[in-house]
This record gives C-alpha cells, sequence and structure tokens, in this order.
C-alpha cells in the first residue's frame, strides 16, 4: 500500500501576468517545497484553483509536476468533480501520466445522496488502479461525507485514505477505530494537525507548508518520537499562521504569503481577487511577528 507520508502540500498554481500557468514558477515552488518537508504533493486540489484550470490544463500540470519530481516525492492528482464521468476519464489519463494516487472530492453543488456518493466513489474506484483518497469538505460541496458512507468506501482495495476537512473530531476517532488496519486519516485543516495525529490520524494536507514546511514537519515529527510537549509547542507558536492564512478564501492569503518570502507565484484567477491591502498587512504582520521568534 502507497504510504504518502506525513505531510502533503496541496499546492498552489503559479500563474504570470496573464494568469496561464508560469511552469518556470512551478519548478521553482516544487524545489522549494521539497526542500522544506513535504512527502506528497498534491496538485489542482482546492489549493490549485481547479475550478478555474481546464482539463488539458489540469494533465499538463500532473505531467510537468511528475517529471520535475523525478520520484523525490508522491504526487496525487486531484481528479475529482461533480460528474462521474468527467472524473472517470481525468483520473485514467493522470493514472497514464503517472502520478501516485489521486483525490476525489465530495461532489458539489448537485447535494447527492449518501447512496449517490458511494456509488460515485465506486465507479472511479472501479476505473483506476491507483490509490484513492477521499476528500471531505463540506464547506466547500455543502454535503456531508458520513462516517458510514466512508467506512463501507474503505472496503475499496484502492480507497486507501480520506483528507478530512469537516473538523469533526468525534468522527475522526471513530473512523480511525472502525476502518480496516491500513486506512489512512488526513487532516484537511492545519489548525488541526496535531489534535487529529493525536488520535490516530497519520498526517495532514497542508496550506501552510508552503510558508512554514519545516516547522509542520517537526511538529509532526516530534509528535511521532513522543514528544508530545514540544509538538504542542510548535503547534502553538504555528496556529496564527494556520489561522491567518484564513483569512479570505484560500489560495489568495497564501499566494500573497508566498511573494512575501520572495517565491513569486502570481495571483488568483477570477472570481477569487487578491487580498485586500488591510488583509495584505495582517498576513504581513502575523509574518513579521514569526519570524522575529
Amino acid at each position: 500500500m502507497t504510504d504518502f507520508g506525513h505531510l502533503l502540500t496541496a499546492m498552489v498554481t503559479p500563474f504570470n501576468d496573464k494568469l496561464e500557468i508560469d511552469y518556470e514558477k512551478t519548478k521553482q515552488l516544487i524545489e522549494h517545497l521539497i526542500n522544506t518537508g513535504t512527502d506528497t504533493l498534491v496538485v489542482c486540489g482546492t489549493t490549485g484553483e481547479p475550478a478555474t484550470l481546464s482539463k488539458e490544463e489540469k494533465l499538463s500540470l500532473y505531467k510537468f509536476v511528475v517529471e520535475q519530481v523525478q520520484e523525490r516525492c508522491k504526487v496525487i492528482a486531484s481528479t475529482g468533480s461533480n460528474d462521474t464521468k468527467s472524473s472517470i476519464e481525468l483520473t485514467q489519463e493522470a493514472q497514464s501520466i503517472g502520478v501516485d494516487g489521486i483525490l476525489l472530492v465530495v461532489p458539489y453543488y448537485n447535494k447527492p445522496s449518501q447512496e449517490g456518493l458511494f456509488q460515485h466513489f465506486k465507479a472511479i474506484a472501479n476505473s483506476t488502479e491507483l490509490p484513492i483518497m477521499l476528500y471531505n469538505i463540506p464547506g466547500r460541496s455543502l454535503v456531508d461525507l458520513t462516517a458510514d458512507t466512508i467506512l463501507r468506501l474503505s472496503q475499496f482495495r484502492n480507497i486507501t485514505s480520506i483528507k478530512e476537512a469537516s473538523g469533526d473530531l468525534s468522527k475522526v476517532a471513530y473512523l480511525l477505530e472502525k476502518a480496516p488496519s491500513g486506512f489512512k486519516v488526513y487532516s484537511g485543516d492545519d489548525s488541526l494537525a496535531l489534535p487529529i495525529l493525536s488520535i490516530g490520524g497519520h498526517g495532514v494536507v497542508s496550506v501552510a507548508s508552503h510558508i512554514i514546511g519545516r516547522e509542520i514537519k517537526t511538529m509532526i515529527t516530534s509528535f511521532l518520537k513522543g514528544k508530545v510537549g514540544e509538538s504542542a509547542d510548535i503547534h502553538r507558536m504555528l496556529l496564527p499562521i494556520f489561522e491567518g492564512l484564513l483569512i479570505t478564501t484560500n489560495p489568495s492569503p497564501v499566494k500573497y504569503a508566498l511573494e512575501k518570502q520572495g517565491i513569486s507565484v502570481g495571483s488568483v484567477r477570477l472570481p477569487l481577487v487578491p487580498v485586500t491591502e488591510s488583509e495584505a498587512n495582517l498576513i504581513t504582520s502575523l509574518l513579521e511577528d514569526f519570524h522575529r521568534g
């Protein structure tokens, strides 16, 4: 069973001044993330602005990342949508490119029932050999993938993990107690990475790792080595950054923060907009406070 590690980064999609994918900037970002502790890159997830990327752009980005990484870390392609047929087609094409796994978000907007969700994920799982990470984010998809549905899906050999972004720690604990051995639960929220690790979770699919990847990796490693107090100290130190990067819709804040750290990734595509002046000032202040220690 593929292990995607403990620190996964939901990578932003770098754009040039014309808001086209900038592959030179993407190369630089990949190197930065690998060098700061990322175990797996998640490409075209929420932070990568998939709603405004064409199918051709997604496939081109998957291919570029796989070639640039050269097996130094794993690559997960986010191929889920609210259209099962399209998700299957994109998944199969991503598999042919050579990604290591896929991320499947709960279908948004059409509000499927739990049985509809089960059949959606079942159909995609049956179409690929790749390991699948489910992605539950009711704040964006509206529908919550329930624990019982997740447990049904965990019986499929290639549905191996979930990125859980509901914020429900009781649900996570229930899943970890009832799911098959080896099924991994990742936090979909940076601020809950350590709490979820503490009840048996495996890691985090992070946004803040763009900015503080080394520190998040140290927090996770410390916890896994039994240095719980040290890990908790780091968590509390990082919490203002975790929360500050959510001041407005992701990924506008993290793209701004990357620019402030000298890593150019460009702006966001409409209907998203860049951070406001007041939001930028807050993020700048948080980064300055953090680096002052």
